[in-house]
């Protein structure tokens, strides 16, 4: 029985799996209300949430469980990369509860956990593929080995997929978060009726600053010029643009390095559109397509503590000194 917990940022997650692929809880609650007023995640704001809920989300996960404290034979939580203040409830909780219950202690990278995520939704799924993880803070090609080697071919060099998306959306008047707020107005957009610059990095990086100050520069101008602004093309252009490059990089490094399975990973995952053209681009290449449940890409415990069970599999444990990362690197 694995514990997980997660805070990197504005949610509060623990989930409790039965081996390794097996959940038996995942609670999670979702600080989305709170900093909509702002436009976006108040670190102070999140961290004092997360002290309030986690007791009350871990005690929830274990009864929903159906098991006893004294049943759970190890505790995993997220430690980087993240929030300092939000990551530090987490790993102080998972780090008490350890030394009460007198278990082991698991430090789980949270990139690494959003790649597992695909380990719950598709049991048969095993290594090597490569990993294509796009979220709100990170975006990055990695090649996942086996369960405990990873080589992070490449990322973002400036602004994250779903930074970008979450900016846009803001200066567009869209609530936030603004990534789901933006598929589901390009649903109604032409992808054609604007052309934005396509990032051009070399190797396998992304960068979305450049293309971010494009749309904004076209809104601003078109603004001054009181030109008439369609949001739904402007979105579903700009989105179209993203997604070409996270497709573009995938399918070349894949290629190149001889993977067959593709893995989506990460919050933006849970993007429709990045989500069809991935699996129809796969289809037409022979790749082997894999991607989460919608609850799954999201930040979660379960996750986590997936990652866990299998860092425990090779004595990766850790002390109860652990401290939290915000600016973990992958693997």
């Amino acid at each position: 029985m694995t514990l997980g917990i997660e805070t990197s940022c504005d949610e509060t997650a623990a989930a409790v799996l039965r081996g390794g692929r097996e959940i038996l809880s995942n609670v999670i609650s979702t600080q989305i209300p709170l900093h909509q007023k702002f436009g976006g995640v108040v670190p102070e704001i999140a961290s004092r949430r997360h002290i309030v809920n986690i007791m009350p989300v871990i005690d929830e996960a274990i009864k929903k469980a159906g098991i006893t404290p004294g049943e759970i034979n190890q505790i995993a939580v997220t430690y980087g990369p993240g929030l300092v203040g939000a990551l530090l409830v987490g790993v102080s909780a998972a780090k008490s509860l350890a030394y009460a219950l007198k278990i082991p202690l698991i430090a789980v990278n949270h990139l690494e956990g959003h790649i597992f995520a695909n380990f719950l939704s598709t049991p048969e799924l095993e290594p090597p593929f490569l990993a294509l993880v796009v979220s709100g803070g990170h975006t990055a090609l990695i090649k996942m080995t086996d369960y405990n080697n990873f080589e992070l071919l490449g990322q973002t060099r400036d602004d994250a997929a779903g930074e970008a998306f979450d900016k846009i959306a803001r200066v567009m008047g869209l609530p936030y978060p603004g990534g789901p707020e933006i598929d589901k107005l390009a649903k109604t957009g032409n992808p054609d009726a604007l052309e934005f610059p396509r990032p051009k990095v070399s190797d396998f990086d992304f960068s979305f600053s450049g293309l971010k100050s494009a749309v904004l520069n076209w809104l601003n101008t078109a603004k001054m010029k009181g030109e008439e602004i369609n949001n739904a093309d402007v979105a579903a252009s700009f989105q179209k643009t993203v997604i070409d490059s996270l497709i573009e990089k995938t399918f070349d490094s894949a290629e190149k390095f001889g993977l067959k399975k593709i893995v989506l990973a990460g919050g933006v995952a849970a993007n429709s559109s990045l989500e069809k053209e991935m699996r129809e681009g796969s289809e037409s290449r022979g790749f082997e397509f894999f991607y989460p449940s919608k609850i799954l890409c999201t930040d979660n415990a379960a996750m986590i503590a997936c990652r866990g069970y299998y860092q425990s599999l090779t004595g990766n444990f850790a002390p109860n000194t652990l401290n939290a990362v915000p600016g973990l690197s992958l693997g």
